[in-house]
């Protein structure tokens, strides 16, 4: 409560908290304004048959469902930062840019993610209408006219870009990620209504195992703060050295190793690329070939059923990711020059080159469990229908995931920003 009053006192931090608060809520509003011509109510019921449509539905924020302008969330933007990320990695051009060209340069690539985001929008727009035209028929979305596919994929587009525009706004003001905090009021949105449907479909006999859906997410919710708040630290020494006629220096600190450097980030990049198989073999279910045709059937109704085979190729997803992002956010070698820049070492090592590979190893260590938990959490609810039998868990371990760990991000940063101003203050 010390803590609230003083953020309603700050005058400069209330005022963003309430800007970004108007800026979420604008986007709960896109997402009920829905493209013409669609029956909503169809929607919503095939929607709840088919669960693979519907842990989609949850990173648009509820979006699909009413296939409203901002049906696809922020999906094209995520998939065009990876497919940037890996281009930066792969081109010398683009990771000199990001490297010598400091801000400018990753400003430029922002740039290019932003214009990347337009056709992958489009395409998975094309692929999402496709896939809810074949498998739901006629009742859910009838045969579009050029027009009609003209005016919604112009909507579509125009309302992701409108979404990403909120998302980085969000970032600006300091408060937490804008694109996780975007996906987190998607899933709090959707808590009222999936307990109005467990209540009302309440059973005695069923009590057990709502009981148990509990303790798994009183359990899940303590395992993600351990995991996120979990560190590794490396000791680091500081060299005392003299200016003029006073000595400085000569004090011990350490480097902190996040266990989950990552964030939920990986969750998040892992089902944006598993959408992409069951979207593009949509183009292919009309092929000439008898063989194409029926791959494609097959690789719908894998990522359609999510059986054991998904949830494989699922958690190795995560893991990659969980890497790949890790290699992104922390670079050992720029690390190891920024503490040997400032005279500091870690004891026994040499600074520079043993530096960095210390922490080479000691990050590749460390991120295996980080990334075999979130992996588990990802798959958690498949575990979970396969051992209790039933498929009512609208998201399960990945949406309890996403919330706390924003949440408790969001919380540091504004703790990060109160500090400031203490120190302002002084």
């Amino acid at each position: 409560m010390n803590t609230l009053a003083l953020i309603w006192k700050t005058k400069d931090l209330r005022r963003k908290i309430i800007i970004v608060l108007v800026l979420l809520i604008l986007t709960r509003v896109l997402a009920h304004v829905p493209i013409p011509g669609v029956d909503a109510s169809g929607l919503r019921n095939f929607f709840q048959a088919n669960q693979f449509l519907n842990l989609v539905d949850i990173f648009s924020g509820g979006g699909l469902t009413n296939f409203s302008i901002i049906m696809l969330g922020v999906g094209p933007y995520i998939t065009a930062t990876i497919i940037m990320q890996l281009l930066t990695m792969i081109v010398p051009s683009l990771n000199e840019l990001q490297k010598e060209s400091g801000e400018a340069g990753r400003e430029k690539i922002n740039q290019y993610t932003r214009w990347m985001t337009i056709p992958l929008a489009a395409l998975q727009a094309f692929g999402t209408i496709h896939l809810l035209q074949s498998q739901g028929g006629a009742n859910v979305l009838a045969a579009f006219t050029p027009f009609q596919w003209f005016l919604t994929l112009l909507s579509v587009v125009a309302g992701t870009l409108l979404v990403m525009w909120i998302g980085e706004i969000i970032t600006e003001y300091g408060i937490g990620n804008g694109i996780s905090l975007i996906i987190f009021a998607g899933i709090v949105a959707r808590l009222p209504a999936s307990l109005q449907s467990l209540v009302q479909l309440y059973d005695p006999s069923k009590l057990p195992t709502i009981l148990g859906f509990l303790a798994v997410g009183l359990l899940v919710i303590a395992g993600v703060v351990l995991v996120t708040e979990a560190q590794r630290n490396i000791p680091v020494s500081y060299a005392k050295h003299v200016r003029g006629d006073k000595l400085y220096g000569g004090s011990s600190t350490h480097l902190p190793l996040r266990l989950n450097q990552a964030g939920v980030i990986p969750i998040i990049f892992a089902i944006s690329v598993m959408l992409f198989p069951a979207l593009i073999a949509q183009f292919f279910l009309g092929a000439k070939s008898a063989a194409l045709a029926h791959f494609a059937q097959r690789t719908i109704d894998l990522f359609n059923k999510q059986g054991i085979t998904y949830g494989v190729v699922y958690f190795v997803m995560v893991v990659l990711f969980t890497y790949f992002y890790t290699a992104v956010v922390f670079n050992p070698e720029e690390v190891a020059e920024n503490v040997q820049r400032n005279g500091g070492f870690i004891p026994g090592l040499r600074p520079g080159r043993q530096t960095a590979d210390y922490l080479y190893k000691v990050l590749n260590r460390i991120t295996l469990p980080g990334s075999i938990f979130l992996g588990l959490i990802a798959i958690l609810p498949f575990i979970l229908q396969k051992v209790t039998g039933t498929t009512s868990l609208t998201f399960g371990g990945t949406g309890l995931l996403i919330v706390v760990a924003v949440v408790i991000e969001t919380i540091k940063q504004i703790e990060a920003q109160l500090t400031m101003h203490d120190y302002q203050g002084y």
